[in-house]
């Protein structure tokens, strides 16, 4: 079967393209001095470390790390790997994404182990948002896709919820919807994250052509998002303080949990709450006002 042949053959040159520019991109951010090594002086032709240098704190041969650069990775122990991060200095996400990457490229005809684009939301999952009444919870897919809110959600996401594309996309919402820029008061951080949260499900997932066709679309709609994208960083939406201006109730700075759902795999419980100590109590009740209709 030629057309499933061909598919395998360019899934495979993709992984390979994506270890390539993923170990290009983090020894290039990486100085001599902030791996430890002397600085010589001279000027140097590449940025960031040598390929020889990455090889050394590595301790493998040059001539392995080369392979290893170009997405030859079949056979690679996580010893390799390990020492291949701390040389690096990648982070658990970019460690585990490289480890993804890696398992994907040595095994191209593997299926997903989930489906990051699922749509379905049990009745006992929506109880559990409307449950949470004095938190904004909604529930996501690992494409973005916003599939199930309570009632506080809704008021807090009502611009990026009205849209003509449903499920509304998150990713869509900050590339390519201009009010993405005043609701999200640190717009370049929600950006960094979305797009390192749709880069490592697309490791994870490489077959899965309805993420591949998002993807096109918002690096075709948004030079912001072909720019983070090409940068191959990663990210997991976890937990953090997000910044909001709401266009009813003005400021609001939410902490926010990311809840996987282990019945669920690829669905995630986000959910922003007030913090004891913020400034912005009163905000957070006129939010609770602005309630949509049920």
């Amino acid at each position: 079967m030629p057309d499933r042949d061909q598919h395998r053959d360019q899934r495979r040159d993709q992984l390979r393209e994506d270890i390539r520019r993923f170990l290009t991109g983090r020894r290039a951010r990486l100085t001599p001095r902030q791996a430890g090594l002397p600085d010589i002086g001279g000027q140097r032709r590449v940025a960031g470390l040598r390929r020889a240098e990455v090889a050394q704190l590595a301790n493998i041969s040059v001539e392995y790390y080369t392979r290893l650069e170009r997405g030859n990775v079949r056979g690679v122990s996580d010893e390799v790997l390990d020492s291949l991060a701390a040389a690096l200095h990648l982070d658990d996400v970019e460690r585990a994404h490289l480890d993804t990457l890696v398992r994907a490229a040595s095994n191209p005809h593997r299926g997903p182990d989930r489906d990051g684009g699922a749509s379905h939301v049990r009745a006992s999952v929506q109880q559990i948002l409307d449950a949470m009444t004095g938190a904004a919870a909604f529930v996501r897919n690992a494409h973005l896709d916003v599939l199930a809110t309570n009632e506080l959600a809704r008021a807090l996401y009502q611009e990026a919820l009205d849209t003509p594309e449903q499920p509304p996309n998150l990713a869509r919402f900050v590339f390519t919807d201009p009010r993405a820029r005043r609701f999200y008061r640190d717009w370049d951080g929600i950006a960094h994250d979305a797009v390192g949260s749709l880069r490592t499900e697309a490791a994870r997932t490489p077959a899965d052509t309805e993420l591949a066709d998002l993807i096109d679309e918002l690096a075709a709609g948004s030079s912001d998002f072909r720019r983070r994208w090409d940068a191959h960083d990663v990210e997991y939406y976890r937990s953090g303080r997000q910044p909001f201006h709401h266009p009813h109730v003005g400021d609001l700075d939410l902490d926010y949990d990311a809840l996987e759902i282990p019945a669920d795999p690829g669905l995630t419980i986000v959910t922003y709450t007030l913090a004891a100590t913020s400034p912005h109590t009163a905000a957070f009740t006129r939010l609770h006002q602005h309630l949509p209709p049920p």
